[in-house]
């Protein structure tokens, strides 16, 4: 196995999951997407996500997805490690954690397998089956499942080396910090898998790192976050809870439902990017923009709305 302590490092801050962007056509718009990779690198950036969630990963064709990760590396250059998120069934997530390595990825992050019936010694069979496939590459289990436990973290870390790091997403601070414990706090990276919104909670808890995708918006604003937390000035993080919150809040409520379209939205306020998402999200009401509209103004954003 390489060396990851490089990527174990870039897992302890900012993870930004890069949201993609459509043009007129519906398609992939490749100069969008690596402009918007580019303000993330400029801004101090380290750690990049292609096919996450908020990257819209289940709408994205299988092309759409290999073309996502070889971009990224393309931007990156070196300056982030790049983390390709994976998944599906076991083929398809094994062949694109193999295209990952292949474009020059460092890490892949797998996601909560998608099946109705998941038993725990199988989900260790899943990442097994794609940890051992890219032995040389990070492997970043995203864990939503509130019923799984830290022993099962720790025989799948026991049998895998690669997987360094663990994107927890289960919104229970207590539940975390038990998993986390149970697991091998120092054994894995954690990532706080809920954004800034739980950041504060999680580092308490372990936690070292956090996702976003604010930080598309507002790099700046999650980059003092950071700096908060590592202070442990958990008042100044708190702080910049506040001035998210209703962000935030409008991404999360209905189940998420609006999680990428309310940042899609600020981008085209910003004039960065269309606001096109596709089935099963959908755009935003009128009176959801002028809110998003509001909140970019009040942080200091400024720019000229894109065509939609």
């Amino acid at each position: 196995m390489s060396d990851l302590t490089a990527a174990r490092d870039a897992l302890a801050g900012i993870v930004a999951i890069p949201v993609t962007p459509f043009g007129a056509d519906g398609a992939l718009d490749a100069g969008a997407y690596r402009a918007l990779l580019r303000r993330l690198l400029d801004s101090g950036v380290r750690a990049v996500t292609p096919n996450g969630n908020t990257s819209e990963f289940y709408s994205l064709t299988p092309e759409e997805r290999r073309a996502e990760a070889e971009l990224t590396v393309a931007e990156a250059g070196g300056e982030a490690e790049v983390i390709v998120g994976v998944g599906h069934d076991v083929t398809a997530a094994v062949a694109a954690a193999e295209h990952a390595r292949d474009a020059g990825a460092g890490l892949v992050m797998v996601h909560q397998p998608v099946h109705p019936y998941v038993a725990r010694d199988g989900w260790i069979a899943y990442h097994r089956a794609i940890a051992e496939a890219v032995p040389g590459l990070g492997v970043v289990p995203y864990v939503r499942n509130p019923l799984l436990d830290g022993a099962a973290l720790a025989e799948l870390g026991e049998a895998c080396p690669n997987v360094i790091g663990v994107k927890y997403a289960v919104p229970d601070a207590a539940r975390f910090a038990a998993v986390a414990r149970d697991a091998g706090l120092d054994r894995f990276v954690w990532v706080a898998g809920l954004a800034e919104l739980y950041a504060p909670a999680y580092f308490a808890c372990g936690a070292t790192g956090f996702t976003s995708g604010l930080v598309n918006v507002a790099p700046g604003v999650s980059a003092e976050m950071l700096d908060a937390l590592r202070a442990g000035d958990f008042a100044g993080a708190m702080k910049v809870w506040e001035r998210i919150r209703s962000f935030e809040a409008m991404r999360a409520a209905g189940q998420s439902a609006h999680n990428v379209t309310v940042v899609k939205e600020a981008l085209a306020q910003l004039g960065l990017c269309r606001r096109d998402v596709r089935a099963p999200s959908a755009e935003l009401p009128p009176a959801e923009r002028a809110e998003v509209a509001r909140i970019v103004e009040a942080w200091g954003l400024g720019g000229t709305e894109t065509p939609s």
